[in-house]
C-alpha cells in the first residue's frame, strides 16, 4: 500500500497528460475538413486550324500559228503574254514580222495568236475570245486615199509604209533595192510576193 501511495502522483500525472492529448485529438482532430480528392483534368485536345485553300487558276489554252517554229495549241500560265506564247511555240521564224504584233498583250483562254510574215498582207481571219480591237496582230494599213501613186524610186520610208502590206522593214528593203525599171521589179524585194505585188500595183509607179 505504501508503494502505491509513493507512485500514485506519477500515475495520476501520466494519466492526466494522456487525457489532455486525447481531449485535444477529439477537439481538433475531428474538426479538420475531410481531404478532398485531387481531380486530374486532361488538357484540351488541340484541333488544327484548317487553312483555306486558294484554288489554283486554270492554265490558258492558246493556239499559236503563222511564222513560228512549232505552231500548235499550248497551255500557259494565267498571266502569260503574247511573247510567252511565241516562245512556247519554239520562237518566231526568221522571216516573222514581230513589229506587227503587240508582244506585251495579255492572253485569254481560247485565244489565237497569228504571227505574220514580213511584208504579208493576206492574213487569215482570226476567231478569238476577244474583240478585233484587242487582237495582238495589227490591221493592214489602208491604201493612200489621195489617188496619187507613190514613186518607188523617190518615195520616203514613211510614204512607203502607208501602202498595204508594207512595214518598216519592207519599206527599207524597197529603198535599198532602188532603182526600179518597172513595178514588177518589186518581186526581187524580200517579203513581197505576187499577191502583195498585185495589191500594190494600183498605188505605185516608177519614175525616172
Amino acid at each position: 500500500m505504501a508503494e502505491w501511495r509513493r507512485h500514485a502522483p506519477i500515475i495520476l500525472a501520466t494519466s492526466l497528460v494522456w487525457a489532455l492529448f486525447f481531449g485535444a485529438y477529439l477537439l481538433f482532430g475531428q474538426r479538420r475538413p475531410p481531404v478532398q480528392p485531387i481531380e486530374i483534368v486532361p488538357p484540351p485536345t488541340l484541333v488544327p486550324t484548317r487553312v483555306a485553300e486558294t484554288p489554283t487558276p486554270a492554265r490558258l489554252r492558246v493556239y499559236v500559228s503563222g511564222a513560228v517554229v512549232s505552231p500548235g495549241v499550248y497551255r500557259l500560265a494565267p498571266d502569260s503574254l503574247v511573247e510567252d506564247a511565241i516562245n512556247a511555240a519554239g520562237g518566231a521564224a526568221a522571216n516573222a514580222d514581230l513589229i506587227a504584233i503587240n508582244l506585251a498583250h495579255p492572253l485569254s483562254d481560247g485565244e489565237q495568236i497569228y504571227v505574220p510574215l514580213q511584208g504579208e498582207s493576206d492574213r487569215p481571219s482570226i476567231n478569238s475570245s476577244q474583240s478585233s480591237s484587242q487582237q495582238p496582230v495589227s490591221t493592214d494599213r489602208a491604201a493612200p486615199s489621195t489617188g496619187k501613186r507613190i514613186d518607188l524610186n523617190r518615195a520616203t520610208a514613211a510614204e512607203l509604209e502607208t501602202l498595204s502590206g508594207v512595214g518598216p522593214k519592207t519599206a527599207a528593203a524597197i529603198i535599198e533595192g532602188r532603182p526600179y525599171a518597172t513595178v514588177d521589179d518589186l518581186l526581187r524585194v524580200k517579203g513581197i510576193g505576187p499577191a502583195t505585188l498585185e495589191k500594190l500595183r494600183p498605188h505605185v509607179t516608177v519614175g525616172e
